[in-house]
């Protein structure tokens, strides 16, 4: 069975963006860009809620072709045109979408189908809102939260409309040179 593994950045007071939206304060290094790698080397399948998507398919289907595209960039553009992309959102279609599946209803339906398919895991990176809203239909089997050495004060929630309770286990812990530590959960 394909695992559901979601993949966040947060601050140590618990926020994935600032008050307007700004990541900027996320510390990254090649350390870090090498685990996702390996992440994703285990993945066929990306997640996002829409707002992800939209960023994430301004940004990676031409990455890897830029002139001064990182070893990261090369890595992770050729991963992200290659795998299944799925998207949760009620405002867009799918048509004309490469390689992408618009899920607008039905949630706990759609994601146990995919899970219960061939293949390998599925990653949601980022995406607070779709991952909330997966969350409290007890979907996600693992979480990596990258908690990065600030305090933000105010921002966007990692957990805003959680509902109910989700026991976790600890399955490891991981430290990156950029003062990020990389906890791993997963259900009991």
């Amino acid at each position: 069975m394909r695992k559901l593994i979601f993949f966040m950045h947060t601050s140590l007071d618990g926020f994935v963006a600032g008050t307007n939206g700004e990541m900027d304060w996320i510390n990254l290094d090649d350390s870090l860009f090498d685990f996702v790698g390996s992440m994703t080397e285990q993945a066929d399948a990306a997640l996002y809620g829409r707002v992800t998507y939209e960023m994430m398919q301004a940004y990676w289907p031409t990455a890897a072709e830029q002139p001064d595209a990182s070893k990261h960039d090369i890595e992770h553009g050729n991963w992200y045109n290659n795998v299944a992309k799925i998207v949760l959102s009620k405002t867009i279609s799918g048509a004309g979408l490469t390689n992408t599946t618009v899920i607008g209803d039905q949630l706990s339906e759609h994601i146990n189908r995919l899970k219960q398919q061939e293949g390998q895991n599925i990653l949601i990176f980022g995406s607070p809102g779709a991952s909330q809203s997966l969350l409290n239909l007890g979907l996600i089997d693992e979480f990596w939260l990258f908690v990065n050495p600030i305090i933000l004060g105010q921002g966007l929630p990692l957990f805003d409309h959680v509902t109910g309770t989700t026991k976790l286990k600890l399955i490891e812990t991981k430290s990156f040179d950029c003062n990020v530590i990389a906890i791993h959960y997963g259900k009991p």
